[in-house]
């Protein structure tokens, strides 16, 4: 991916996540939003986008940030929202050990106090090391936190699979944590 292609795509997560007033854009309740109007209102504000390169960034970002509708004539982010979406997930069964990435020096106060959604949705857990090491390597150095998600749903905690395969909740007390062996 080209850095002028990151630099879009990371946009593309700004206003469909976070900020889609930064450009005018409207997000209907689930997050969707006209294609059509955001290729006009990127145009608008200098970063003229082509449907064949936000397909190229849809299709080609490894975490699956975006997605299309059937008829790609909408888009949404897939999860990380700031803003309140209804994203119209199900409530699913997680495995029974899920994990969480973050940085080094986050560590003692997850450990003390549990994950929190902070400014989001949901806390975002991933079913795989490598890919809780990855997410944890952008902060810092990376550490990785086990989950008991199965004594998790056993005890009443509710988890969603999104449409890019991160499982989410609303917090991890931290009863249900621990370091990986």
């Amino acid at each position: 991916m080209s850095d002028n292609t990151k630099n879009i795509s990371k946009f593309l997560s700004l206003v469909l996540r976070h900020k889609p007033e930064q450009i005018g854009l409207t997000l209907d309740q689930n997050g969707w939003a006209s294609v059509t109007e955001l290729l006009a209102k990127l145009h608008a504000n200098g970063s003229p986008v082509s449907m064949e390169l936000l397909e190229e960034i849809v299709d080609s970002n490894n975490k699956k940030r975006f997605a299309f509708n059937n008829d790609k004539t909408q888009i949404r982010a897939s999860q990380g929202h700031s803003i309140e979406i209804d994203l119209d997930i199900k409530a699913c069964e997680p495995p029974a050990l899920l994990f969480h990435g973050t940085a080094e020096k986050n560590l003692e106060s997850i450990l003390a106090s549990g994950l929190k959604k902070q400014n989001r949705q949901h806390v975002h857990l991933s079913d795989n090391t490598d890919t809780a090491k990855n997410v944890g390597a952008r902060h810092g150095r990376p550490v990785v936190l086990q989950v008991n998600a199965g004594q998790m749903q056993k005890d009443g905690f509710t988890f969603y699979l999104s449409a890019n395969n991160v499982w989410l909740t609303d917090e991890v007390p931290a009863v249900y944590l621990g370091l990986p062996l």
